[in-house]
């Protein structure tokens, strides 16, 4: 695959989850909001395979 992992890490990943700490601390619903929308993505997701599958036989 060509992808070669860096030992330092780039300065901007500080920042990235920096911004999620904050996210985090301030709206303390936030992870299980996410999780539940993610849990509602996976559902269509899922019901659409199996759509899929009873159009197939």
């Amino acid at each position: 695959l060509g992808i070669v992992p860096e030992m330092e890490p780039r300065p901007d990943h500080a920042s990235y989850l920096a911004s999620w700490l904050s996210v985090l601390k301030n709206d303390k619903r936030f992870i299980v909001q996410a999780a539940a929308q993610a849990q509602r993505s996976v559902a269509f997701l899922h019901d659409l395979q199996s759509e899929s599958r009873r159009d197939a036989a």
